[in-house]
């Protein structure tokens, strides 16, 4: 349940701007401050409010403060699961009755689960910002869990799952990373969850997690629009104010990953048309200063057609079909990987040597001039563009609160990303991009005659 916002022609625009090589280094205009009130209520709820006059509307953003790395062993796929039960009713509003009434006042509203949150959001005319907090008061103290609604939703996912992951060629290509690369940190398991866990779960397990996650001391409200920041905050206190704070504390209790201490080496089979070669680094996490130089590896490895390992491996070398990567820089610490869909008439080997010969390439010699500044225009355009609309901005100040536990990062992290120098992400290379802490992973297609084994049989 997810929706990404499209771009309106004046931010194309401004990218465009943003991107030409002709801008001299340092010579960025830095976006205009967030004016944001914040405030946390008595019952621990976090409360961060942006007027924004523009437009006669009012964006709300509820993050609960746990992802599937709050998952237990055994009971993966809760957080998404309770993303869907969301929607199935409370002690005032019906099943599915959520967003049926947003969507009868001409408003939006959705959801989506990752690793360290889950996120429900509405977009309303103005005049209806006492409705949406409502609704979401009332969810939240006293949602509806019953044994039927429960299997029926469970099913749901379980075919999500089918649909997403596991009859997409390299649907699964995500999880198997993730699988080799941790030992015990929750970050081993996918989102979606697993199909055994799904059907272990219980409902007595999911009433729990409902009541030690969602509740007000573990969420994060961000509100920006079209009302008065007085009387906006006076409605929220109204409303979610009112719902009681857990008693127990929330738990942290998130097994640490340990360092990896020698390469590993995957060789696998699923079946793919292509072999599939990943080359995969344990880095750090989100907000820490080692990782804002990491995003601009990144933008210099994977950022477009342009970047080094798309145009080494798919433009001069044709060794590969396609050619990506991400740094995956979250809450906990995370990973940096490559992956090459090998072609035809190239072996894995050949496109894992050159997957690592650009990271090597990294951390022995500077990037240049011209790569430093097209990764910071492309950060400026992602930044300026990223926090556009009401729902943007929202999501700036609320990532910013319950990730960081700082709201000034909303803000702040522009100018630390224009300070980055050649030398720092130099720096970074050589202290991730090192063998003890590198997978290598090589998927292989399975032969037509194995048709019938388990997916992933030779892990």
């Amino acid at each position: 349940m997810t929706h990404r916002p499209g771009l309106s022609l004046a931010a194309a625009g401004v990218a465009l701007l943003l991107v030409s090589a002709t801008v001299p280094l340092g010579a960025w205009t830095r976006p205009p401050k967030l004016e944001y009130t914040i405030k946390t209520l008595d019952n621990g709820l976090r409360v961060v409010l942006l007027e924004d006059h523009s437009t006669p509307i009012v964006h709300l953003q509820l993050w609960y403060h746990v992802g599937s790395k709050n998952e237990r062993p055994g009971r993966t796929g809760f957080a998404h699961l309770f993303e869907h039960m969301m929607f199935k009713g409370s002690k005032n509003v019906g099943s599915e009755e959520h967003p049926s009434l947003i969507s009868s006042v001409g408003g939006q509203s959705n959801a989506y689960t990752n690793e360290d949150t889950t996120v429900f959001w509405e977009t309303v005319p103005q005049q209806y910002l006492p409705l949406i907090l409502w609704l979401e008061a009332d969810r939240m103290a006293t949602l509806r869990v019953d044994e039927s609604t429960f299997k029926t939703e469970r099913e749901v996912v379980k075919e999500e799952r089918r649909l997403r992951v596991d009859n997409q060629p390299y649907g699964r290509l995500s999880e198997l990373i993730y699988d080799h690369a941790f030992t015990v940190h929750p970050y081993k398991h996918p989102t979606i969850g697993s199909m055994t866990d799904l059907d272990n779960a219980s409902i007595e397990d999911v009433r729990d997690f409902y009541r030690t996650y969602y509740v007000p001391n573990n969420a994060c409200l961000a509100l920006v629009g079209d009302f008065d920041t007085a009387q906006a905050m006076d409605l929220v206190t109204k409303y979610l104010g009112r719902v009681p704070r857990s008693v127990k504390e929330v738990p942290r209790d998130i097994p640490k990953e340990p360092p990896q201490q020698r390469e590993r080496r995957v060789t696998m089979e699923e079946p793919w048309p292509l072999p599939a070669v990943v080359v995969a680094y344990h880095i750090t996490y989100d907000g820490d200063p080692d990782s804002y130089p990491l995003h601009i590896a990144a933008k210099v490895l994977f950022d477009g057609q342009s970047s080094r390992i798309y145009r080494k491996l798919v433009y001069e070398k044709s060794m590969a079909v396609a050619a990506f990567g991400e740094a995956n820089i979250i809450e906990d610490p995370n990973l940096f990987y490559a992956v090459a869909i090998v072609g035809p008439g190239h072996t894995p080997a050949e496109a894992e040597q050159a997957l690592v010969a650009e990271f090597d390439r990294l951390k022995a010699e500077p990037i240049t001039d011209e790569e430093l500044l097209r990764a910071k225009n492309q950060f400026a355009r992602d930044y300026i563009i990223g926090r556009e609309s009401d729902q943007q901005k929202a999501a700036q100040l609320a990532h910013a609160v319950v990730i960081h536990n700082d709201v000034t990062t909303a803000d702040g992290e522009f100018d630390i990303f224009m300070g980055i120098t050649k030398a720092d992400v130099q720096r970074v290379a050589r202290a991730y991009f090192t063998p003890q802490s590198r997978l290598v992973l090589t998927v292989m297609p399975k032969p037509t005659g194995d048709a019938g084994a388990a997916p992933g049989g030779a892990r």
